[in-house]
């Protein structure tokens, strides 16, 4: 009937006349490139389980690694004043070198000192072996006196005796005689004391070499003090133990420092190696040997070589200033990690960027120990079997 409105059109069917159409050959494009997708995502997948299957899962890399070298403090041995400093903040010096000078007056003074004292035993010594000589010669005139008194007490002896019978047959006088027995007595008494002359002679040049000994005793304990202070006066001259380079120098000209005084650190930049703190779960496989690739934080995108030098003889929380102790209180299980030594190898142009305490990632290739598990498990059973068969 005229002038009356059209019925209203269904909302659902109106979206379906507003909604673009598909074509059946899009959608089998689209279904053709989700099928392609997923193959190439199964690929990867698999060439990835592949790939750690055969290679990746014995190729062990941590980031808890960073380059050091065995630094060295370089200290005073003995005390003074500083009179130089010989060397710059960060310059390479070479073994030997000298890095700083104490003032050496007080030391040559002492060494001087002590060579008077040696010079002095000397001429102590020599002027002993000069009385030595003297008595010598003394020695060999109470030798000739004692001879000769041995001389004169046998022949007035032999008078005595020729006279007794020629007093007894009254052909001399019995005065005579006594005369003559009182020679013979008075020559043995020259003989006794002319022997006690050479032993008290002899006996002299015993005590001048007991002199002698121990002039040459202080000598000697002159000449250690006097290598001792030649030690101290060389070492006012502090010299580099190794090859390295200089680093957190605090020593100043006119400073006063005390034996043992920390001066400056020497840094051998030439033998740096690499701390690789690995999990106690990564280590199974790895031996010494084995091939390490390493990444430097410092030098984005190269690639290092290495190899595993060592390992320490225990975790890192057992050489901790307070080693754990896991008996005692609440115990609570943390993986433990063991330092790994990795041997750099690096072309020096390389070497010139590497400082100690630069962050690494290292990787070690521990393929060549892909059954080192399996035949610790073998071993273990062989050796329970043996154990079961006792």
């Amino acid at each position: 009937m005229a002038g009356e409105n059209p019925p209203a059109q269904d909302a659902g069917d109106k979206d379906k006349e507003d909604k673009p159409q598909v074509s059946p050959e899009k959608k089998r494009k689209i279904r053709r490139a989700l099928i392609v997708g997923g193959g190439v995502v199964l690929l990867a997948g698999g060439g990835w389980f592949a790939y750690h299957a055969l290679v990746g899962k014995y190729h062990e890399t941590t980031d808890d690694a960073y380059i050091q070298a065995d630094a060295v403090t370089v200290s005073s041995k003995v005390g003074g004043y500083v009179d130089a400093v010989l060397v710059r903040e960060n310059q390479d010096v070479q073994a030997g070198q000298a890095l700083v000078r104490i003032d050496p007056r007080d030391y040559r003074a002492q060494t001087e000192q002590f060579q008077a004292q040696v010079d002095i035993a000397k001429a102590n010594a020599d002027a002993v072996r000069a009385q030595i000589a003297e008595q010598e010669s003394r020695v060999a005139a109470a030798r000739a006196q004692l001879a000769a008194a041995r001389q004169n007490a046998a022949f007035t002896a032999g008078e005595a005796r020729r006279y007794g019978p020629l007093v007894a047959i009254g052909a001399e006088n019995a005065q005579a005689l006594a005369d003559r027995r009182n020679r013979a007595a008075q020559a043995a008494d020259q003989v006794a004391a002319q022997r006690a002359q050479l032993v008290n002679a002899e006996r002299r040049i015993a005590s001048l070499r007991a002199q002698v000994r121990q002039a040459e005793a202080q000598g000697e304990a002159a000449a250690a003090q006097l290598k001792a202070a030649g030690v101290d006066l060389q070492a006012t001259t502090v010299a580099a133990s190794i090859a390295g380079r200089v680093g957190d120098a605090t020593v100043r000209v006119g400073q006063f420092v005390q034996p043992g005084t920390r001066m400056m650190t020497l840094v051998p930049v030439g033998s740096l190696y690499i701390t690789a703190n690995y999990k106690e779960t990564q280590i199974g496989r790895m031996r010494v040997g084995q091939p390490a690739e390493i990444k430097v934080d410092a030098l984005p995108h190269v690639k290092l070589r290495g190899r595993v030098e060592s390992m320490a003889p225990g975790t890192g929380a057992q050489f901790s200033l307070l080693p754990p102790q896991n008996a005692t209180g609440n115990f609570t299980k943390i993986v433990q990690r063991v330092p790994v030594r990795i041997a750099l190898d690096a072309s020096p142009e390389v070497r010139q960027v590497l400082v100690p305490g630069l962050s690494v990632k290292v990787t070690v290739d521990t393929s060549d120990a892909k059954d080192a598990i399996k035949d610790v498990r073998q071993d273990e059973k062989a050796h329970q079997q043996r154990e079961d068969g006792r």
